[in-house]
């Protein structure tokens, strides 16, 4: 299969690596000091499951180098989206598809209003992994799992394909029927968990048996659970109460991943997260309080990032 990573990342990088070592045709997209560690020592996988590196490595910062692609893993951050997914087409062979990986629930629609809705495969991803270094992915997690399904709710032999290959790439990899379903049980956990640990910027041990803080989550919870059910997708009925047990019994020196973007400066996704609570609550005409909260106390907090970011 001839596969172009479209941000070659924690996760574009770590995924795309293993379907390169397993013999699959792989293009990464990627730039500044990270491509060029790529080009010169190729690229270092740490890995729990044991290390390995790939030498050569197809690695460019131009989209339009890349051959036709059967497969374009989408892995650019949820707040990239707007510059870069008007390239997915080119990128594309005759039967190609873009498959997205991105936190949240919006990603899918942006990328089927660019290639289609019957090009497009939705993604979910669990993995723990970063750029370590230049050419250099880390991966930390027992777990490395992909869900992926059609728009449409049908299983179809090709997403079957693309599950298999990373299932025999190293993954734990399922195609499913229900994927708009798996997006929103995991964005009721991420974007909650993600919203309040970044706001109070304190290890989970220390704030999720505060009685006013635990209502903060759980109402965060149910907003998401709310949306959902306005936008068609039923979610399991103990979908909240499992989430919240789930948390309870995370290591108390757990953090979300947004928190630590917070902590270390970076942009958030907090569109993607809070943001886009609010914009389907508003939508519907849900009241969402906890996420229009969170999204008002952040967005100062992201927009700084970002500045920095342009200034560096």
């Amino acid at each position: 299969m001839r596969v172009t990573v479209f941000g070659s990342g924690g996760v574009g990088g770590y995924f795309g690596a293993l379907l390169a070592r397993a013999g699959h045709e792989v293009t990464f997209i990627a730039r500044g000091p990270h491509l060029e560690a790529m080009r010169a020592r190729g690229l270092q996988v740490h890995s729990v499951h044991g290390d390995f590196h790939l030498y050569p490595v197809r690695a460019t910062d131009r989209p339009e180098e890349a051959p036709p692609a059967d497969l374009v893993l989408y892995a650019v951050k949820t707040y990239h989206i707007p510059e870069t997914v008007g390239m997915l087409p080119r990128l594309l062979g005759p039967e190609g598809v873009v498959l997205t990986t991105q936190n949240g629930v919006e990603a899918p629609d942006q990328v089927a209003a660019e290639v289609g809705v019957e090009r497009t495969l939705a993604g979910a991803v669990w993995v723990v992994s970063r750029i370590e270094a230049p050419g250099v992915i880390r991966q930390e997690s027992a777990f490395r799992r992909v869900v992926l399904g059609e728009l449409d709710g049908q299983l179809t032999p090709r997403a079957q394909a693309i599950a298999r290959a990373f299932a025999e790439a190293g993954a734990e990899a399922e195609a499913t029927a229900e994927i708009r379903k798996v997006l929103w049980t995991k964005f009721l956990f991420i974007a909650a968990i993600g919203g309040v640990g970044s706001v109070v910027r304190l290890p989970i041990g220390a704030w999720r048996a505060v009685p006013e803080t635990r209502a903060l989550l759980e109402q965060a919870m149910r907003e998401i659970e709310a949306a959902a059910r306005a936008e068609g997708v039923a979610l399991d009925p103990e979908a909240v109460p499992q989430t919240m047990a789930f948390i309870d019994n995370l290591a108390p020196t757990a953090t979300a991943s947004m928190q630590r973007d917070v902590e270390a400066g970076r942009p958030l996704e907090l569109e993607a997260m809070s943001g886009a609570v609010v914009r389907i609550g508003r939508r519907h005409g849900l009241p969402t309080p906890a996420h229009a909260f969170l999204y008002a106390v952040l967005k100062p907090v992201h927009l700084q990032a970002l500045r920095n970011a342009g200034a560096g």
